[in-house]
């Protein structure tokens, strides 16, 4: 096991071409452990599909449900606003 003294002394010795490679190990290493998180992340999500599906069908059938119940108020409503506009109605 190595001392921190050891450990600066060992950097002292570095020549600035293998403080370049260390470097340039470092980046690619932590470039490769966010391209990991980042594909981790993306097929994470691609697994909620189910759950979309169930939203957009439940969505669907409120918006379904709710247009036979007020369809016919909402197209009296819409007709009586068109015919104001358009002066059909005093």
């Amino acid at each position: 096991m190595s001392t921190t003294h050891e450990g600066d002394a060992a950097m002292a010795r570095m020549t600035d071409g293998d403080r370049l490679g260390r470097l340039v190990l470092a980046a690619h290493v932590r470039a490769a452990t966010v391209r990991g998180r980042v594909v981790a992340l993306a097929r994470d999500d691609r697994g909620d599909v189910p759950g979309w599906v169930l939203v957009t069908l439940m969505t669907a059938g409120l918006v379904i449900a709710l247009w036979a119940l007020a369809g016919p108020a909402l197209g009296r409503v819409f007709t009586e606003s068109i015919q104001r506009v358009t002066g059909e109605i005093g």
